[in-house]
């Protein structure tokens, strides 16, 4: 790998780890949540919003860009549904503006993660 594929890639993994950031705080929200209690369909919304995030942490950790921008594209099927089922049932579960604000922010993010992996692949 050249020292440019290299710096493309470390850019790369920076803009999706921002990006994740906000999916780290609706995945909070969710978690906590008193509705998700009650909701197993939420329940694997946050789970599957940790586990996209958990698989992508040794990766960071060690710096090791091929790797986490592989298991980043690998999972991102499990991030784009977790982000759907959000959006589709977040009417159902509240239409209290902390809900609407989470299923706004996790699309916006999802999309934006999605287009920066699938861009140039």
């Amino acid at each position: 790998m050249t020292d440019q594929e290299n710096s493309n890639d470390a850019e790369l993994v920076a803009r999706i780890d921002l990006l994740l950031s906000h999916v780290w705080m609706v995945r909070a929200f969710l978690k906590h949540c008193e509705e998700a209690e009650e909701d197993d369909e939420l329940n694997d919304v946050q789970r599957t919003l940790y586990d996209y995030m958990l698989a992508l942490g040794a990766p960071l950790q060690s710096g090791d860009h091929a790797k986490y921008l592989k298991q980043a594209k690998k999972k991102l099927k499990k991030l784009v549904a977790a982000k759907d089922l959000l959006v589709e049932i977040q009417p159902e579960i509240s239409s209290h503006t902390n809900f609407k604000m989470a299923a706004a922010s996790l699309s916006q993010a999802v999309r934006q993660i999605e287009s920066l992996l699938t861009s140039g692949s």
